[in-house]
């Protein structure tokens, strides 16, 4: 089993300009057989109830563990806030609406592309589907949610470290630097 490193591209107290990056970076990428992913930390009614409206067969589970409910169980999720969601396999365009209904609420929205396409005039190669992601971290730095922030961080994935001229690369298309910061991404 492989993993991606996740490199950290753009940290901006501003989601709207977070998600014009997401979106700029989605123009580059292909998209061919792409979907998305969340994962998040639901502490409040309200946020899920328009998380519920967005995802409404979403699976979660108590955050102090599925012993204390879970959609698996058949548990009503408003009875054990704080809950942690996870639906996968989503279409692209679930994304922003997922995005708008978390407000604060720390979560980590993946899009799994078909590939980095290469950029023969940089000199980078190809990048496929077992590696190409791009990851939105609300109200976090990483790609856990365990440094919670009042910012949000673009990481764009690669197949390793040697890939540093893609990582810059990808960042200059959004006026972001790579950091140094790369997290291995598990899949």
């Amino acid at each position: 089993m492989s993993n991606s490193r996740a490199a950290a591209i753009l940290t901006t107290p501003d989601l709207t300009e977070a998600l014009r990056a997401i979106r700029t970076l989605l123009d580059i990428a292909d998209l061919h057989h792409s979907e998305v992913d969340f994962e998040a930390v639901i502490h409040s009614p309200e946020v899920l109830t328009r998380v519920r409206h967005v995802l409404p067969d979403l699976e979660w589970w108590a955050s102090a563990g599925k012993e204390h409910g879970s959609s698996e169980a058949g548990d009503d999720p408003a009875a054990c806030l704080p809950i942690k969601v996870y639906d996968w396999c989503n279409p692209l365009d679930v994304a922003e609406p997922f995005i708008a209904a978390l407000g604060p609420s720390p979560a980590a929205i993946r899009w799994d592309l078909n590939a980095w396409p290469e950029v023969p005039e940089a000199g980078l190669e190809y990048i496929s589907q077992k590696y190409a992601y791009l990851t939105l971290s609300v109200s976090s730095r990483d790609l856990y949610q365990d440094e919670p922030s009042d910012d949000h961080t673009v990481h764009v994935h690669v197949p390793s470290e040697d890939h540093t001229a893609h990582i810059e690369w990808l960042a200059g298309r959004v006026g972001g630097r790579y950091t140094g910061r790369l997290e291995i991404s598990p899949l």
